[in-house]
């Protein structure tokens, strides 16, 4: 029984492939969507090894389809001679019609932008959590980092008692 609970809280740690920590940063996120890529071979191998870097990437609406444009996934040493790797090709992204219609919607009229918060594997599929965002003015950010500075120092004086 225990041999089943430790597999599967390790398999849960190493359902995350990668965190875009800047998009939290830079944008309020007012809402989430979960989004399925379509991937190449090489590409779902070197998501495996973890060698993807969401960090400058952005997702973009080109004819009514979602496009995750800018996601650096490098490949592996190991790769075949016969593929020509393109680490920042753009990829597609699946969500239904309802999904698409409110992200073009927003972006569209009322200027939110889309940004891909993290990536992760679920049911062996990869998966990338996308956030229809706001961007945050400098201010913004500073009252954010003054928040959780004050959270970390809470947390300290309660802990001493």
């Amino acid at each position: 029984m225990a041999d089943k609970k430790s597999k599967k809280a390790v398999a849960k740690q190493n359902a995350t492939i990668a965190v875009n920590r800047q998009a939290k940063h830079e944008y309020f996120i007012e809402e989430r969507f979960e989004a399925g890529l379509v991937l190449e071979g090489w590409e779902v191998k070197s998501l495996r090894d973890g060698r993807v870097q969401l960090k400058e990437s952005y997702v973009t609406l080109k004819r009514g389809e979602a496009w995750l444009v800018g996601a650096h996934i490098s490949a592996l040493i190991s790769a075949s001679t016969h593929v020509n790797p393109d680490s920042i090709r753009m990829k597609k992204l699946l969500l239904n019609r309802q999904e698409l219609n409110k992200l073009i919607g927003s972006v569209e009229r009322k200027g939110f932008t889309i940004v891909p918060l993290s990536m992760y594997w679920k049911a062996g599929r990869a998966k990338l959590e996308i956030g229809l965002a706001k961007g945050k003015q400098l201010h913004d950010k500073r009252v954010a980092v003054k928040d959780r500075d004050w959270q970390r120092e809470k947390a300290r004086i309660m802990k001493k008692g």
